[in-house]
Order: C-alpha cells, then structure tokens, then sequence
C-alpha cells in the first residue's frame, strides 16, 4: 500500500505540472505494472486479498479494461489447496464416516476461501462438494486483524470519524467475513433465497443436500454452466446478452428494495446461465434469443437490509426511476446518510443537474461522461464537493459493494445496457404498491395531524413565552450568490498563492545568478516558470 501511494503521489502530483510533462509516463502503462503487483501478492497470500482483487476485476464501468483483465485471473487461478488435505477435512467433518461415494481430485473451483470438487452421494446423486481451504480460519483472522489495524489508523481523521461510524464498519466487516466460513449458515442463506425466486423462472439456485453437509463441508446440487461474462459463449449459445443484463440488473433491484436480501458477492465466478428449453421459457417480460435462466451460488455473503432503512430505499427507488430530485433528497434525510446541517436545497439543485446530464447515458459510456462532466461539477459545486455531507450507512456497505458488481457486469455483457429506462417501470411498480398499501398509514397520518392541530394553541403559547423570555434563536446560512462570491475570493486567494511561489522563486534564482551559481539558480528558476504556468491556468479555469 505504501509502495502504491509513493507512486501516486510522484507520477500524479509532483510531475503533475505542465512543466514535467515530458517526464510523465502513460497512466495505464504504470496502473497496469501496479495490477499486476497486485495480483501476485493476491495469488500468494489469498484470503480476503482475492476478494478485494475480485471485486475491482468487475469493475470495468470505472477501471481501465487492461486493468480489470489483469486482475480478472483472480477469479479462476487461485491456486488449489492439496487434495490429500480436502479429503481430511472432509474425513474430520463425518467421523462416522463419508457421505460420500466418490470425491475426485478435479477442482471446479479454486476460491478465496474455498475450493469445490465432483462428488457422489452414497445413494449415487451427482454433487458438488464446496470444503473450506485448510488453515483459512486463521488466514481470515489475520487479514481482519490487518483491516482493525487500518480503521484504527483511519480513527485519526475527524473527517472520517464523522461520516463513518468506524467501530461498526469495524464489526460488520468481521461478521461478514466470518459468517462465510459457516457452510451451514451458507446453505441456509441458499434455501432462503431459492424459496424467494421460486415463482421466477429466470433465477435459480442449487438445491443443497444436508445430509452431506457440515460447518466446513457443503454438498450442494452441480449447476455449472456457461459463465456469466462469457460473452461468446452466451451468443454461440444463443443466449442475448443484453437480455442477460436487464434481468440481472431487476434481479438486483428486486433483492434489494423488495425482498431486502442481497447476494453481495455477485461476481462471474458465483454466476452461471443455463439454455433453457423452448417449452421451459420464455420467462414472463419479453426477451430475444434463446430462454434462459440465471443460476446464483455461493451465499456466504449476504446482506440484509435492516428495516429502519427499507422504507427510504424504495423512496429512492420510486426517486431515482422519476428523476424526482426533490424526492432523492428527502430520501437520503429518511435513511440518515446525510450530516447535520447539510444544504438539502444544494443538494437538490447538484441532483437536479445530474439527472439533466446522465439520464439515459448507457452504462458503457457513463465513465467517459462524467469524466468531460467532472470539470464543470468541480467548478459549479466546488462547496458541497469539498464538504461532502454524506455519511457512510455501515449496514448498506455490501449492498453497495453487489451494486458496484452489477455494474462491471451490465457493462461487460452489453456496453449500451441504459439502466434509466429499466429503473423508471421498477420504480413505478413500487409507487403503485405504496400507493395501495399506504391507504391505512394515511389515515394514521390524517389521526396524527388532527392531533397536532388540537395541540396547536399551547405550543403557540409555549412559543411566545420563548419570545417573551428572549430565548428564540434564529440560524441563518449564506445564500446561492454568497456562495460563488466566496468561490471567486478562494480562487483569487489560489491565483495569488500560484503567483506569490513563482515570484519568490524567481527572486531566489536572481540572487543565485547575481552570486555566480547559475547551476544552483536552475532548479528554481524551473519551478519559478512551473509555478507561473499554474497561476496563468488558474486564471484561465476562474
């Protein structure tokens, strides 16, 4: 990490000025070189490492493709664990003896913390055996001890303190990681969420055998098919890809804003489509090519969306699909990601905005979008990107992290997937459903209004005893004009700042040549001219 940040901040901030500019080397060139670093570290030491690998590989919405097809070896070439010591962790797991007929030395999978073999049934059932990796206990200890060690550190910055609640990120991610080493928790999560898809035909889920499980070993049915980021496979299969996007992506919506239990770990390798027959398909909504059905597995990591934020989720939703900025606000007030005091009218001008200049940009072309878009939000909403009055909602950190998985995948299986027009029917289905089901809570609503108009003549007169006592006070913010005249004095204070370098600098050089130095007077008589060149770019860009 050390190694990673020098580099970062030589090639990006030191010869980030024009000056240096020859001396730059090509962005992608060098992060390819640090991917590659990475992925053998990851290879090495595993755990939760590979995870972390497995996660930017899908990212191909954000990261170069290079980049993300450096590290998408992380998904299949985790290297196995012996076999001998599979089957002894199997033979410690049923003492009176296998479950199993047959367990063959080839490896289906190699993961992070597991690896899945063939097997058969003692009653001659082919199956799949998922056996946790010798010693990964105490591997996952480490890299938790390793994280703790990283959010204490990270309990230094009052900034970071005030938008995440670091002792619960601390335990969340330490019960999550832990509860992946439970199979038998695992294949709970598995029948859970097969018994929510069940009326759906396009999403499946292998039945487990729990005869053949245990904490550490899971025997589960072999669903293996054709894996979701093949993309030439699905078309020689007849399968359209686009069609595979649009259903993943309201399988998605669907597990987080109506069922309120998400796969988190929705990576290629945990993501398989199986052909169906014409007579098993379509599916209900309307799809080219060949019906299909998308099979999940692995369910170690699940998140659950607890109530108190479930009801603000599908405010977002119904928000996000209307372009309703007004509503997307409110909608972070109700879920409590937002700092006290935080400027909601900003807010929903910077959102109003951001729907004016995103909607209906494919997933493709999203990140070259807010790239050319980036200059002029820095330069617009320079106040509220510098105070980012956001707080981090520890519970929604893996739904967040399934999200981010999605969105590598959509853009993987088809670069004009535009996730507006699939978001605005889901988000009026839900407003429909609110809108039916909330006749009861509008009426408890009109009861407690009611009430409060009863109640209006003593807090009035609470309210003029306050006045009379002179204990009213009045809280006033800075207007939108007061705001960009503040902008204009902090870049002029930066111009002058640029300036008042360059002609310090230009001054030391002078003295130097005056003395005969003119070896010692090069050095800032160059940053003399770097930091002019800046002052004049910041008055261009004020």
């Amino acid at each position: 990490m050390l190694r990673t940040f020098v580099h970062a901040f030589w090639w990006d901030a030191i010869l980030a000025f024009p000056l240096f500019a020859p001396l730059r080397r090509s962005p992608s060139e060098r992060w390819l070189v640090i991917a590659r670093r990475y992925r053998g570290l990851a290879s090495e030491m595993g755990g939760v490492l590979i995870k972390i690998g497995q996660f930017l590989s899908t990212r191909v919405d954000i990261l170069p493709a290079a980049i993300a097809a450096e590290l998408a070896g992380l998904q299949d070439e985790v290297p196995p664990a012996p076999f001998a010591a599979i089957q002894a962790r199997i033979a410690e797991e049923f003492p009176g003896g296998s479950p199993f007929s047959d367990v063959s030395p080839q490896v289906l999978g190699a993961a992070s913390l597991a690896q899945v073999h063939p097997a058969t049934l003692l009653d001659g059932r082919a199956a799949v055996v998922k056996v946790l990796r010798p010693g990964i206990e105490i591997l996952v200890e480490t890299d938790l001890a390793a994280a703790a060690l990283a959010i204490r550190l990270l309990r230094a910055s009052r900034k970071i303190r005030r938008r995440v609640d670091l002792e619960r990120l601390a335990q969340e991610i330490s019960t999550t990681t832990r509860a992946e080493l439970d199979l038998e928790k695992e294949a709970d999560n598995a029948e859970r969420f097969a018994e929510l898809f069940a009326a759906d035909p396009g999403i499946g889920a292998p039945r487990i055998f729990r005869e053949a499980s245990s904490r550490r070993v899971l025997a589960a049915e072999n669903v293996t098919a054709i894996k979701v980021n093949d993309r030439a496979a699905l078309i020689e299969a007849g399968v359209d890809p686009a069609a595979v996007a649009r259903r993943l992506f309201r399988s998605t919506m669907r597990q987080i804003f109506e069922l309120s239990f998400v796969h988190a770990d929705p990576h290629p390798g945990n993501l398989f489509i199986r052909p169906l027959p014409e007579s098993d398909g379509p599916p209900p909504e309307t799809e080219t090519g060949v019906p299909f059905r998308i099979i999940y597995i692995d369910f170690g990591m699940m998140a659950t969306v607890p109530p108190h934020l479930r009801g603000a989720l599908r405010e977002y939703a119904i928000a996000l699909g209307t372009r309703d900025a007004a509503r997307l606000v409110q909608s972070y007030v109700a879920a409590g990601v937002l700092l006290p005091g935080a400027d909601l009218d900003r807010l929903e001008e910077v959102h109003a905005e951001l729907f004016a200049r995103f909607w209906g940009v494919s997933v493709g072309k999203l990140r070259d979008v807010a790239m050319s878009e980036a200059r002029y939000f820095l330069r617009k909403y320079r106040d509220l990107l510098y105070e980012m009055p956001f707080q981090v909602q520890v519970e929604l950190l893996f739904v967040s992290r399934a999200v981010g998985l999605l969105a590598g995948l959509a853009t993987g299986l088809d670069p004009d997937f535009d996730p507006w027009a699939e978001a605005l029917p889901f988000a009026e289905r839900i407003a429909k459903e609110e809108v039916s089901r909330d006749f009861a809570a509008q009426l408890a609503e009109a009861w407690t209004g009611a009430r409060a108009a009863f109640g209006l003549p003593r807090r009035l007169d609470a309210f003029l005893a306050r006045a009379e006592r002179g204990a009213l006070q009045i809280r006033s913010e800075p207007g939108r004009e007061a705001r960009r005249i503040a902008l204009r004095m902090e870049k002029a204070l930066v111009r002058l700042t640029w300036a008042v370098f360059a002609g310090g600098l230009a001054v030391a050089a002078a003295i130097l040549v005056a003395a005969g130095q003119l070896l010692w007077a090069a050095l800032p008589g160059a940053l003399s001219a770097g930091f002019m060149v800046r002052f004049l770019l910041s008055r261009r860009d004020g």
